[in-house]
């Protein structure tokens, strides 16, 4: 009998967490495979590593204790991955060396898996004089352009998805040029922004002050505080970003205060870290905590919270001692305070359990009580850790208990911790969970609203066909399981309904409790007027949270999966589309049409021979094999390589033209080369134009630089109909939808942030 609640979940298990060969034949052969996979490598750090496998195992079983995804799919394997979700990069120096011994030390985390945060107020603003060189300075932005090509080289190189945050300070001269530069739909598409926001701006934005731009001691610019916070707001309520981090508010309450400054944030914000700073991540599933669900008697077990909490912060713990990391110097900032972030899923479903509508006053108390005692279990385990293998290396207890969060902690804990100190500086966090949720039975992700309470996923078979099968939310299949066909209660509500500020009030409910921040997002109705897209900022500012992040569909964003909240039924099926997303290859052919165009690279004597073969589906053509070839042995192995991969990128279906674009954006650091009046940037981005030219020429795109020539999401759009967005880059359908900070698929679980 499987394990597994919904055919969703199994598949994301088997997708992105069930241990294969390098074949895909799998080694876990049932779900329990991978929970004792990792409950056993966990135990191995202790001193009884039988009894603490078992406990282990039992905190993973029934999908209680949600470890996130690196750990679930990179424990026991003995693979060299980090099983640490989240890093901040160290300090970018303000010299040409410094920054690209920084972009190294990015590329090296990224390989490995790890998201990175990085704050880009340490690099003089454009104009600034540049001493010695006799030049003025590029500017920040100009350095954030060669990170996200170094980002999507990585991609594009067959590792992790990557995920970066920029930060920049709202003192800082080039800030206006930072909160408007993605609204270039073609600049820093793997970054997510966040301005860094101080107690001073707001005070100043609220008094309508003067505010000077500054570095280096130096005012170059001085603007109205206002000006500058209403462009934030109206690039955020048009763009979706930049999101918001009250940095102060974060600095002022940080455990280790005392010892570090934090100026950035892992990619979705949950965790602010201070330079080369690590954490991993963990969930505890509260909507399996609940007892007599939909009951006068419905509650939350708290001894079994209490136990489980306890269990994970031990695994959590091991984890540090268990992972590798990328640099050393990410190790040694672990090791020194054992940072990690247990944070909730299934929040939602909890409530709904106990007949809460999320957003209310009740709720939002009940959700403050929760997150109290996840803290007090979280510190106290971490006490008892203390005392059986120490406190954290850069643990002073007087210093300790005076900073942060400890300021309001209850008196017993805090004596605790004076009397035996704590293992972890740090233990709490609620990252994005949809993945996980997903894989858990379809848990409300963490501590967001249900999304939808039921919705039509497609599912792609290997012959391109479409079937569909529904995907009921957690808590809402558990009522039609006890009730049958009765009306769900009017305080089932979900993401499509809610009102902006019932969202503020639950993230600051939770955020009172949590020592680390919170990755959420507040869905705003496309028609919210822009004063109170404004409030809704200025509310969470007010009400203690640490930062925010909002999203209003529009014409530019698309739209968020939309579901009818009263029919509970999905968009209709796509209808026309001519691009095909498939699972599995397509077969080949006997006999393909295409062309061969010859590339005379000037730095090499041999010339390069691009063949690019065609198919035809539904009466046009599209791409399906590249064969690149040079009588020039140095360019052999590349060259195979790349034929290969871009081969079964085109065999795969869907819109492949990101190929073009990730080949046109690789620069050679050796230099480029001036072919027909342009400069091209590298041999490979030489390439990636020939076969641009080649799609152009079948009719596949509509010009360079451009998407496909027939547009899928243009085909199933009807009249009064909301904007979709993008479709998901990795099955197709039009699922994709921003919780937490991240675009998530809800038919496939592809997620930007992992």
């Amino acid at each position: 009998m499987t394990r597994f609640a919904a055919n969703i979940a199994e598949q994301i298990w088997d997708m992105k967490y069930r241990l294969k060969e390098a074949d895909g034949t799998p080694i876990d052969i049932t779900v329990e495979d991978s929970w004792r996979r990792v409950a056993r490598d966990l135990a191995s750090v202790e001193t009884d590593p039988v009894a603490w496998e078992e406990r282990f195992y039992a905190a993973l079983e029934d999908f209680k204790f949600l470890p996130a995804g690196r750990i679930l799919a990179g424990a026991g394997t003995g693979r060299t991955v980090t099983l640490f979700n989240c890093f901040v990069m160290g300090t970018i120096p303000d010299s040409m060396s410094g920054i690209f011994d920084m972009l190294k030390e990015a590329a090296l985390t990224m390989q490995q898996g790890g998201g990175i945060g990085y704050d880009f107020s340490t690099i003089r603003p454009r104009g600034a004089e540049v001493k010695g060189v006799a030049a003025d300075a590029s500017g920040p932005l100009s350095f954030m352009d060669v990170w996200d090509a170094m980002c999507r080289t990585i991609m594009s190189a067959g590792s992790r998805r990557g995920a970066m945050m920029a930060t920049m300070r709202c003192d800082h001269p080039d800030i206006e040029q930072f909160v408007t530069a993605k609204q270039d739909s073609a600049r820093l598409r793997m970054f997510n922004l966040s301005v860094l926001v101080t107690d001073a701006f707001m005070a100043a934005v609220k008094a309508d002050a003067p505010w000077d731009l500054k570095f280096g001691g130096k005012v170059f610019h001085t603007v109205q505080a206002r000006d500058l916070w209403n462009k934030i707001m109206r690039s955020t309520y048009d763009y979706a970003e930049p999101g918001v981090i009250f940095i102060d508010r974060i600095n002022k309450m940080n455990n280790l205060g005392y010892c570090e400054q934090i100026a950035a944030t892992n990619p979705c914000g949950e965790q602010p870290l201070p330079p080369y700073g690590a954490c991993l991540l963990g969930s505890i599933n509260l909507a399996r905590l609940v007892t007599d669900p939909f009951t006068p008697a419905a509650k939350l077990d708290p001894v079994a919270l209490d136990r489980l909490v306890r269990t994970a912060v031990r695994m959590m713990d091991n984890v540090v001692d268990a992972s590798r990391f990328p640099l050393p110097q990410q190790a040694e900032e672990a090791t020194n305070k054992r940072r990690i972030g247990l944070g909730v899923t299934g929040l939602a479903d909890a409530l709904l359990m106990l007949g809460l509508r999320y957003g209310s006053d009740e709720a939002a108390a009940q959700t403050e009580r929760w997150m109290h005692e996840i803290a007090r279990a979280s510190y106290l385990a971490s006490v008892d850790l203390a005392q059986e293998k120490g406190a954290f290396p850069l643990f002073d207890a007087e210093k300790y208990l005076a900073t942060g969060t400890m300021l309001q902690m209850d008196e017993d804990v805090r004596e605790a911790i004076r009397t035996h100190g704590i293992r972890n500086a740090l233990l709490t966090s609620i990252a994005p969970t949809g993945t996980i949720s997903l894989y858990a039975g379809n848990v409300s992700s963490g501590i967001e609203p249900v999304f939808a309470y039921a919705y039509k996923r497609k599912v792609l078979q290997k012959d391109g066909s479409r079937t569909e099968e529904e995907v009921v939310d957690y808590a809402v299949q558990m009522w039609r399981d006890l009730k049958g066909d009765a009306a769900l209660p009017d305080y089932f509500v979900n993401a499509q309904t809610l009102a902006p500020l019932d969202h503020v009030r639950m993230q600051a409910a939770a955020q009172k409790w949590i020592d680390s921040s919170i990755s959420k997002t507040i869905n705003c109705p496309e028609d919210i007027s822009f004063e109170e897209f404004q409030g809704v900022y200025m509310e969470a500012f007010e009400t203690g949270c640490k930062g925010c992040t909002t999203y209003r569909p529009n014409d530019v964003t698309g739209s968020v999966l939309s579901v009818s909240e009263t029919s509970e039924k999905a968009p209709e099926a796509d209808k026309g589309a001519e691009v095909v997303y498939l699972t599995e290859p397509l077969d080949r052919p006997a006999a393909l049409e295409g062309a061969t165009y010859k590339l005379k690279w000037p730095a090499s004597e041999h010339a390069i021979y691009i063949t690019v073969n065609d198919i035809v589906q539904g009466g046009h053509r599209r791409p399906f094999e590249v064969f690149i070839n040079s009588k020039n042995m140095e360019h052999y192995a590349w060259t195979v390589a790349l034929t290969r991969m871009i081969s079964a990128v085109f065999r795969r279906g869907g819109d492949v033209s990101f190929v073009v674009e990730e080949l046109k954006a690789v620069f050679d650091p050796r230099g480029g080369a001036w072919m027909a009046g342009q400069y091209i940037p590298s041999i490979l981005a030489a390439i990636g134009g020939v076969i641009e030219r080649h799609l152009i020429a079948i009719g596949f795109i509509a010009g360079e630089g451009m998407g496909l020539k027939s547009d899928p999401k243009a085909e199933v759009m009807v009249v009064g109909e909301a904007p979709r967005g993008a479709a998901c880059p990795a099955c197709g359908s039009y699922a994709m939808r921003k919780v937490e900070g991240c675009m998530t698929c809800a038919d496939c679980g592809h997620s930007k942030c992992g």
